[in-house]
């Protein structure tokens, strides 16, 4: 008796990608072992995996954390670039809409009503060699301490400070009386300030902190804060009390990043329980920084109402 020839129906399938269904796939994952095409394919320790089951993977590595529990970047200072990037966007603004500095400079008679002066002061500036030497300053500052962060805690330094500038300067300023009132004198009070110094001095306080926990030397720093300090009183026009309140909010905002919920010594523990504790003392870094905001927010409240 002969064979019966197989019917077409009953020849087997080719495999085909479960991503690509109109491509034939002969090569299996070495982890699911689903079909999986050249587009889908990804290259493993043994053999291939699909790319499904390499973002599933990925999901089980823990990130590794800076210095100061931040996460781990290329080592682009990105953050510092885009600050730069829009401070220098404005200035050209500045000079198309000249306008522009008298709607977004800071001034403690218009704080209260129009707030968000408290930053955007921080991205003008008066001329080309005021924003000169603070973009140097920043990237300066920025190419060090942001890969040592992380861009999300760099920026919230950043903007911290600079919120802190304008805050001392509303804390050092008076409203005028009524004597200089008649006389049309207004002092500080009505005085609008820009520039990003205020911001720039908070990462000078920060670098200070930071050397510290780290244990290394900061001797020069001290001399440009002290030069600087100089300067600001020595030549008119300078708000001197903006640099002064992002120095201590920088230095402040540091220290909690430095030493809230890290351990003193991190030389007798091994890399995982180093990454863990730096990864769990995020969460507390984070609320310190909250309550930073919060209390140059109540300083702020009770300025205004106390004139």
């Amino acid at each position: 008796m002969g064979e019966n020839p197989v019917s077409p129906q009953a020849q087997p399938e080719a495999p085909v990608c479960p991503r690509h269904p109109d491509r034939e796939a002969y090569v299996r994952c070495q982890r699911c072992g689903r079909p999986t095409c050249p587009e889908c394919q990804r290259p493993a320790p043994v053999g291939i995996q699909c790319v499904d089951c390499v973002r599933e993977g990925a999901k089980t590595i823990r990130q590794a954390r800076t210095v100061f529990g931040g996460a781990v970047t290329d080592g682009r200072p990105l953050a510092t670039m885009w600050i730069i990037g829009i401070c220098v966007a404005v200035y050209l603004l500045q000079r198309v809409q000249p306008s522009l500095t008298s709607e977004i400079a800071f001034a403690p008679v218009v704080g209260d009503t129009e707030p968000w002066r408290f930053l955007t002061a921080a991205f003008a500036h008066g001329g080309l060699l005021h924003i000169a030497f603070n973009m140097y300053a920043l990237w300066i500052m920025g190419t060090y301490l942001e890969p040592m962060l992380g861009r999300a805690r760099f920026v919230a330094l950043y903007l911290l400070s600079a919120f802190g500038g304008s805050v001392m300067y509303l804390l050092l300023s008076s409203p005028p009386s009524l004597a200089e009132r008649a006389i049309g004198q207004c002092g500080s009070w009505c005085t609008g300030a820009v520039g990003a110094s205020g911001a720039v001095f908070g990462l000078f306080g920060a670098f200070l902190v930071l050397q510290r926990r780290l244990g290394r030397s900061a001797a020069g720093m001290y001399v440009i804060i002290g030069i600087n300090a100089v300067i600001g009183f020595v030549i008119p026009g300078i708000a001197w009390q903006a640099h002064l309140g992002g120095l201590l909010t920088g230095a402040a905002a540091a220290a909690i990043i430095a030493y809230v919920g890290r351990p003193r010594s991190e030389t007798a523990m091994g890399a995982v329980a180093v990454n863990q504790a730096r990864r769990k003392a995020g969460p507390l870094q984070w609320a310190g920084l909250a309550a930073v905001f919060v209390l140059l927010l109540a300083l702020t409240v009770l300025k205004y109402a106390s004139v």
